[in-house]
Order: C-alpha cells, then structure tokens, then sequence
C-alpha cells in the first residue's frame, strides 16, 4: 500500500479470483469455466474484415448484439444492457441504486464481490446468514427496506430458490431493487426472466462465461424494466461507453443462436456432476444439492484445506475458503468426464494415504 492512497479504501479488501497458475498444466476445478468449448460458429464470426475493423470502436449500444438476445426473452431491446462480464454490470447496479441511506442486502455467504463492491462505493450492506444447511431462508428477504442481491444457485453451495419465492421477494419489496444474478442458472434451476415484464423492481444478470463456454470474452446482460436498464446505462455511460469490444459483441451475436448446442453441453455437465456427486458420496463426502456446474462438498476426516493442497500436488485445482463456516468444504467445476474421473482416482489416493 501506497502512502498516496485514499484513505476510503486503505481497509478495502479486494476480491480474490480463482488460482490461474502458470507453472505446470493443471485439471482445473477452480473458477467454474466450462470444460467445452465454444460453437464453431463463434470462431468463424471473427473474419479478416472483422479484425481489420479493429482500429474502430465497437458500437458502444451494442445494437446488434442487444436486439438478438431481445428477441431471443421476447423482450424489446429497451430492456436490456449489455456490459464486460457480469462484474461490471454488477458495479453498475451498485453504483444506479444503492448509497449510504439506500442499502443492500444479501447472504454471508455468497459471491464475493457484491460485499466488495458495497465496501468500494462506500454503500451501507448487511449480510443475511444462510441457513445451517446453507439454504436461504427467503423470510429473510420479504419486506426489507432495502436493495437485494441474491445469486441463484448461490455460490458457493449451488443451492437455488424457486421461481415462486424469487416472485415472493421480488413482491414485497415494491420500493427496492431486486437482483437476481442467475450465473449458474442454465445448470438445474429456473430462470426469474419472465418475471421482469411483472415486476418493474427486478434484474435479472446472466453471463457468457459459464453454460455459454466465453469466460474469456468477457460478455454478460442485464434484463430489466426500461427505466431500470436506462439508470444503468447512465453509469454506464459515466464510466466506460465502449465497454465490450468489437469481437466479444461479433462473437456473442453469433452465439445467440446456437442454443441447441448448448444445451446438449449443458446436459453433459449435469449429467457428469451426477456422477461426481455419486462417486463423493461413496468416498465420505457430504455435500448440498447443488444446481450449478459445481458441486460443494466437505469431508469428515479431511479438512477443506488439506483436500485443496494435496490435490493441487496431484495437478488439480479445486477452489477452498478460509472462512469459519465453509473452511472444510471444497468447490468443485465439474468438468469432462475424463477431468472428473482423474479428480476421483486423486481423492481415493488421498483417502488411502491416511491424512488426517
């Protein structure tokens, strides 16, 4: 730290993403990307006319891309705003809706940028516990005076609520912003989207980098009512209006319509986190229902952070907290079959060797 740095963050603890190591190849289990690549289509997008067109910025309204995915909810374009991964939009949230007298709430244990966030705009926040099953309570939830944030499935336990208790939420809360960051929805849970035309308090956040297989494009979307995406796009426009870049824009529209290609890698990675979940169980480990490309589990002889560390030495990367409620649990990415049979035969290994 910097003697020049303002002393509003001199306390700021910033979010810690997942390892991205560059010693030796690694299985890696750690920051939920997808195991399958993108469609051919998305690679084909990007011709020798696009890059050349490089030395232009991109359409900072994203009109193409905006009015594909439009059609694609059955919503009007007005409803949408594009922006640099879900981050970003988040930040724009925060920054639209939320200060010291209007505050936000949302689980202790979650996705780490919303209390990050909330620290860096000096917003007023308050974390909700979950439950000792790492539900959510939604009574928690239900006329709260305040904004709320909510991942759906959480992270890290890949536990979701209902359509029906997101609308419970989201109604009883008519004076306060309701956001439902749906990241890992596409893997078991279901969607709040046909509620935003219902209920002009919601946002609903999706992203390319899980279930659409382009984490490393940096693409995601808000679906709001048309006041709500027009105060973020005044953010938006406050702070960075070329905020995706041509290729990201020209790759996301082509992805749009390969819907059936995704679903059946989808259904792969659902069908793939069965089998983990089996396998785990058989092993010793307990662990919640997860709905998301991950799966969240504790063992009773092995602590979270030795499962971590003596995997990492087997070439696997796993992701772990050393945070008092969820230190002894491990998250998982479910990956290719192969990647998840090679995680298996590890934890046997480290199973027989008799750490304790």
């Amino acid at each position: 730290m910097s003697k020049f740095l303002s002393k509003r963050h001199s306390t700021l603890a910033a979010y810690v993403p997942g390892e991205q190591p560059a010693d030796m190849e690694y299985i890696k289990l750690n920051t939920n990307e997808s195991p399958y690549p993108p469609p051919p289509s998305v690679a084909q997008s990007v011709t020798t006319e696009e890059i050349e067109k490089l030395r232009l910025y991109p359409d900072p309204d994203g009109t193409n891309l905006i009015k594909k995915i439009a059609d694609n909810y059955n919503v009007n374009s007005e409803n949408i705003i594009i922006g640099n991964g879900s981050d970003e939009l988040l930040a724009f949230a925060f920054l639209a809706f939320c200060d010291e007298e209007r505050g936000v709430i949302f689980p202790d244990i979650t996705y780490g940028f919303y209390s990050v966030y909330a620290q860096l705009y000096g917003i007023s926040y308050e974390q909700i516990p979950l439950r000792d099953d790492f539900s959510i309570d939604i009574k928690d939830y239900i006329d709260t005076g305040k904004n709320i944030i909510l991942a759906n499935p959480n992270a890290p336990t890949g536990i979701a609520l209902t359509l029906p208790e997101i609308e419970m939420i989201a109604q009883s809360n008519p004076e306060h912003i309701v956001l439902i960051d749906e990241a890992y929805v596409d893997f078991g849970a279901e969607t709040a989207i046909p509620l935003v035309q219902k209920y002009d308090n919601l946002i609903v956040l999706h992203t390319y980098s899980k279930s659409r297989s382009m984490a490393g494009a940096r693409m995601a979307y808000a679906i709001s009512s048309a006041p709500l995406i027009d105060d973020m796009n005044k953010m938006k426009y406050s702070f960075n209006p070329y905020n995706v870049n041509r290729l990201t824009q020209i790759m996301s529209e082509a992805a749009v319509g390969e819907e059936e290609y995704f679903k059946n890698k989808r259904k792969e990675i659902i069908k793939t986190r069965g089998y983990t979940t089996d396998r785990l169980k058989e092993l010793g480990f307990t662990m919640t229902d997860s709905k998301a490309n991950f799966i969240f589990a504790k063992h009773s002889k092995l602590s979270g952070f030795e499962i971590y560390v003596k995997l990492k030495e087997k070439g696997i990367l796993v992701r772990q907290w050393d945070k008092p409620k969820i230190s002894d649990h491990i998250r998982v990415t479910i990956g290719t079959r192969s990647q998840m049979e090679a995680f298996i035969k590890a934890i046997e290994e480290i199973l027989e060797s008799g750490v304790t």
